[in-house]
């Protein structure tokens, strides 16, 4: 069982007004947090608190690109050509970069959001083309994709990338996960149970079937309505399995 992992956290997802998530009590849980960039969620103002509470918190701040789908939170799938996809992920992660640099705080690692994540997992041309384009803004930048082939391709390229696997969505017998269009509460011991599983190296899927894993980060979800509880328990039991939570930058540096 690996004793290093990265747990990370989806965040930033207020916009103006409306609230969704509770950063300021989930950043502290979590070592590495995706703050979405305008396109799928959050907002100039929302960006900038988020970075902060990253900052003070010690959180590795990475950018959560997505589609350009408000009303959908970016859980509805959309067509885009590789050039696309590439310009979409440069901009978002441009906006985040620089509130990133007035608080002089680093952007550590990219990860897309929902639909456009599931986009990297079928068309491997996007996948590449936003490789690209991450590593031509920072070759140092972690590409965050889904531990499987996808994430093993691109890795042999040579891009930084971070494995990622979840304790919160389910998985289908392909290894793919069931993104869920508005996320219920789950139960917190169910989902810790799920993480340990992870660091085991293997995930089931919802027909039962057991499939091999190896993640370098584990994805909790905070607009799902308990997250704090949920993250609190996959603390829980890491802690008492002396299971060391660490941003996944160290995590890909300690990978055997």
């Amino acid at each position: 069982m690996k004793k290093l992992i990265d747990l990370n956290a989806d965040a930033g997802e207020s916009f103006g007004r409306w609230r969704l998530g509770d950063d300021a009590r989930l950043m502290p849980l979590v070592s590495s947090v995706n703050v979405a960039c305008g396109w799928h969620a959050g907002d100039p103002a929302t960006m900038r608190r988020s970075a902060g509470l990253a900052k003070s918190h010690g959180t590795a701040l990475g950018a959560h690109p997505g589609f350009p789908d408000l009303v959908g939170f970016g859980r509805r799938a959309l067509a885009m050509t590789p050039q696309q996809a590439a310009d979409a992920c440069l901009y978002q992660l441009g906006a985040l970069r620089s509130f990133a640099d007035s608080l002089g705080i680093a952007l550590t690692h990219v990860k897309p959001h929902g639909a456009f994540y599931g986009l990297t997992t079928r068309d491997p041309e996007v996948t590449d083309a936003i490789a690209e384009v991450v590593t031509a803004v920072d070759p140092e930048l972690i590409l965050v994709l889904l531990a499987g082939p996808t994430a093993e391709k691109v890795a042999a390229r040579g891009v930084r990338v971070a494995r990622e696997a979840f304790a919160d969505l389910d998985y289908d017998d392909d290894g793919h996960i069931i993104i869920e269009p508005d996320p219920v509460a789950k139960s917190p011991e169910h989902c810790a149970e799920k993480a340990m599983a992870i660091l085991a190296g293997e995930v089931v899927s919802t027909s039962g079937k057991t499939l091999p894993v190896d993640a370098d980060t584990i994805c909790l979800h905070g607009d799902r309505p308990n997250a704090i509880e949920i993250a609190q328990a996959v603390r829980q039991r890491f802690s008492a399995a002396d299971v060391t939570v660490a941003p996944m930058a160290e995590v890909i540096a300690n990978r055997p």
